[in-house]
């Protein structure tokens, strides 16, 4: 093999490499994006059981001594199941804090203290309950690293294509 041979084989193989990265790359994501949208569908199958909200605040706190104050809204309920009372604090399964007091005090909006409600209580474990659904964006948005997939597998395939090719001739 010559070294102009060596060229478009070393080039072929990069290419068949990067496709095969980005279509892994694109299946990671796609697998987070589905995880997210299966964990928000979840609790839309959970019983929906009446609750009492008994507090309700926001918390101010600084992640590190240097950063700037992180604010999020602080809520219990009560709730029943069977014959047993449980205190519930999510108002949604994932719910982060925001550098915007005002965010925060939104969401409490909602739930004055005293107030009576619906939560959704998981079957399997009585003591998880939230008082919202995570969003169904993920799904939503699943095409795009799906297009990375498809892009990745295809460059992966011609190239391989090329030089298997190549190597017949």
């Amino acid at each position: 093999m010559t070294n102009s041979d060596a060229s478009p084989l070393a080039g072929r193989l990069w290419l068949a490499a990067m496709g095969l990265f980005l279509a892994a790359a694109g299946l990671l994501f796609t697998w987070v994006l589905w995880t997210a949208w299966q964990r928000a569908e979840e609790t839309r199958r959970w019983p929906v059981v009446p609750c009492r909200i008994v507090s309700a605040r926001v918390v101010s706190e600084r992640p590190t001594p240097n950063s700037n104050p992180a604010h999020r809204a602080e809520i219990r309920y009560e709730y029943r199941v069977g014959d047993q009372t449980y205190t519930g604090s999510r108002i949604k399964r994932v719910d982060s804090a925001s550098q915007h007091e005002d965010n925060a005090r939104r969401k409490l909006e909602a739930y004055p203290v005293g107030s009576e409600t619906v939560c959704h209580v998981d079957p399997a474990d009585p003591t998880m309950a939230v008082l919202r659904h995570d969003t169904r964006a993920a799904l939503y948005s699943i095409w795009f690293p799906l297009l990375f997939v498809a892009g990745g597998g295809v460059m992966a395939w011609r190239a391989l294509l090329s030089l298997s090719r190549r190597t017949r001739s």
